[in-house]
Order: structure tokens, then C-alpha cells, then sequence
């Protein structure tokens, strides 16, 4: 198999960092180019960072001495070195959309980690276990685009990772009627560590800007279908949800309450969640985890420091699953938010879309 030329577009910040660390050594994807703000245009890479590398694993010396392209002015030299980019930058929504659309032009296919045109409705919204047919209207947004090549292609919001995977396998049997969900996020999703946000450190924030709005919304395009030449968002199951910014380094935790059209055994959702699996456990890709969902049956987990690394980050983790006085059923769940919420999660897209043949 041929290895795909890659750039990372907003490389300097969180989300870029993680690509970086997960396209270093990748079987079919070489990092070989990376753009950023116009302050860090024409520096090193060593030198745009000046000492912000907040991963733990070390920087080679290789992505160190990158020259840092600009990632508005030089899309045209990017685009004619890659054969797709991943974008995680930190713009303004309209901004994004339209630097995103401009690189789809320029014939080089977007990941995108931002939420900016996550409700164009024929951009598709992918969690690869779950709804990778929604691929297919790649070729409405070309015809739209006027490209050949060139596409933009989103994955969702990171808490929902962590509870959607543990849901849409239950409502194909059970049919998912309404869900309340209460997520606790952590530091690394806002771009932090805790040596760079001091007032984290034993506090609880009970409000994410934008966030509950994408928790209740985005689960709907997932679960929608193409007609025609757009997405169609499903109309049920209703969301609501409440966001919270808790004292944790990596990990988004979901409390979830859950009804059902056909109430389900505690037996037959743990079975579903045991056997669940997918599209990318079919094709067995690079960054698949191999069990998705882990059910965990002790009291006091999953925890986000014992389980948010499972599969490289890559799988779910469920726990506490009992009925409930007012809903059918509450439960836990759990993912890494810059793996499988994030950059994992953008990774893993590529690689379905590299095996579907929509990079070639």
C-alpha cells in the first residue's frame, strides 16, 4: 500500500500536537508538512512551539526542524504537497469554513477536527464505527465544490465519543427514545494542562461555551440519512444535556439516563455492547481499537485514570448500568478526548476513507 502525504493544518495547539504524535510512525500516512498561524509561519517547528509541546511522548528532531507553512496564505504550496491535511485550528467559525472550503478547491481533502462545518449538510460527520455510509455524499459535496479530488470531512464533537458509541448500537434493537446526559470534561479538551490553568486544580466549572448546544444537536446528524444530496438529521432520540469542566488531565466522563420504545435487559444491552463493532474492525484499520465498548462491571468504574488509555485510546468504556426510577436505564461512560474524542478519531476517519477509496 502506498504511504499518503499528510500536513497538519493549526499544528501548534493541542489537537495538532496529538496528530503529530499519532502520524509519526503511522503504516500509511507520512507527516510531511505542517501550517499554522501567520506568527509561526516561516519558523521551525521547535521554534513556532517555543517550549508549548504539551505531550509526553518526546518530539523527534525530524518534526522539530519542519518549516511552519502558513496555513491562510500558503494553502495552494500545502495543497500541492499532500495528498489530504488534517485541520484543528483555533479561528473564528466562518473564518474556519471558509479556509476549510478553500483547501478543498485547492483538490486537497480535509479531516477536520473543528466544529465549523459540522452541520453543512453535505459534509459528512463520522464516527467510523457507526455511520461510515454517511461517506457517500462526499461525491454531492465535489459536484457542489466543483473538485475532483477535494472534500471536507468532520468528526464530532469530543464528549459525545464517549456516549453516542454506547447508544446507537442500542437503538437499531431497542429504539432510543430520549437520553439526558450530563458530561465531565477535562482540561485537555480546552486546550490546557494544569500548568497552564492554576485555577483548575480542585475546582469544577459548570459551563463549557457552546457545548451542552453540540451534545443535544450533533447526535441527530449521526443518526440522520442522505437524501439526495444532503444529510438529513434524524428527529429523534431527543438530547438533552448539561457540560461540566472538572479537575482532570485527559478523559471525558458521560452520566447517562436513557428511555427506550422497547425496554431492553440489563443482559441484552451488555450483550449488544460486548459484540458491537464495525466498519473498521472489519477492515481492520491501523487505529481501530479491536473490542470498542469494554463494560465494566465493579461499582466504581470506569475511571479516567485507569481506563481512558484502553486500545490507544481508542476504545469506549461503560459501567454502572442499572434501571433508574424515571428513565428505563442510567449508566457511565468513558473515552480519551484528544485520542478518540479528537486526533484518534480524525485518524481513524482517514483511515476508513483511505480504504473506502475516497483519498486516491
Amino acid at each position: 500500500m502506498k504511504k499518503y502525504k499528510v500536513a497538519v493544518i493549526g499544528a501548534t495547539g493541542m489537537v495538532g500536537q496529538r496528530l503529530i504524535t499519532l502520524l509519526e510512525n503511522h503504516p500509511w500516512f507520512e507527516l510531511t508538512a505542517l501550517a499554522a498561524s501567520p506568527r509561526s509561519a516561516g519558523k521551525t517547528y521547535e521554534e513556532a512551539l517555543g517550549g508549548r509541546w504539551k505531550m509526553k511522548t518526546e518530539l523527534s528532531d525530524k518534526v522539530k526542524a519542519m518549516t511552519v507553512y502558513n496555513a491562510e496564505a500558503d494553502v495552494e504550496t500545502v495543497a500541492g504537497m499532500v495528498d489530504f491535511a488534517f485541520c484543528a485550528v483555533d479561528m473564528k467559525k466562518d473564518e474556519i469554513k471558509a479556509l476549510e472550503e478553500k483547501y478543498a478547491k485547492a483538490e486537497c481533502p480535509i479531516m477536520s477536527n473543528n466544529s465549523a462545518n459540522r452541520h453543512t449538510d453535505d459534509v459528512p460527520m463520522i464516527i467510523p464505527e457507526l455511520n461510515p455510509d454517511h461517506a457517500k455524499i462526499i461525491e454531492a459535496q465535489r459536484k457542489r465544490l466543483g473538485t475532483k479530488r477535494g472534500f471536507i470531512a468532520v468528526k464530532s464533537n469530543c464528549s459525545l465519543q464517549s456516549y453516542v458509541p454506547a447508544l446507537f448500537p442500542l437503538d437499531a434493537e431497542f429504539g432510543v427514545k430520549n437520553v439526558l446526559v450530563c458530561t465531565y470534561q477535562a482540561i485537555s479538551g480546552a486546550g490546557k494542562t494544569f500548568d497552564t490553568w492554576p485555577e483548575m486544580v480542585d475546582n469544577v466549572i459548570p459551563y463549557i461555551g457552546g457545548e451542552e448546544e453540540k451534545s443535544e444537536k450533533e447526535p441527530l446528524k449521526i443518526w440522520g440519512k442522505i437524501e439526495g444530496d444532503k444529510i438529513v438529521d434524524a428527529t429523534s432520540p431527543a438530547f438533552t444535556a448539561q457540560c461540566l469542566r472538572v479537575p482532570v488531565s485527559d478523559g471525558h466522563t458521560a452520566a447517562v439516563f436513557v428511555n427506550f420504545e422497547k425496554k431492553p435487559t440489563k443482559e441484552q444491552i451488555i450483550d449488544i455492547w460486548n459484540k458491537f463493532s464495525g466498519v473498521p474492525q472489519e477492515l481492520n484499520l491501523p487505529s481501530a481499537p479491536k473490542q470498542f465498548i469494554h463494560y465494566f462491571t465493579e461499582d466504581n468504574m470506569p475511571q479516567s485514570k485507569l481506563h481512558r488509555d484502553l486500545e490507544g485510546g481508542m476504545a469506549v468504556s461503560t459501567g454502572r448500568l442499572r434501571e433508574d426510577t424515571q428513565y428505563d436505564y442510567k449508566f457511565v461512560c468513558l473515552s480519551h478526548n484528544t485520542l478518540r474524542g479528537a486526533a484518534g478519531g480524525g485518524v481513524l476517519m482517514a483511515e476508513l476513507l483511505c480504504a473506502l477509496g475516497y483519498l486516491d
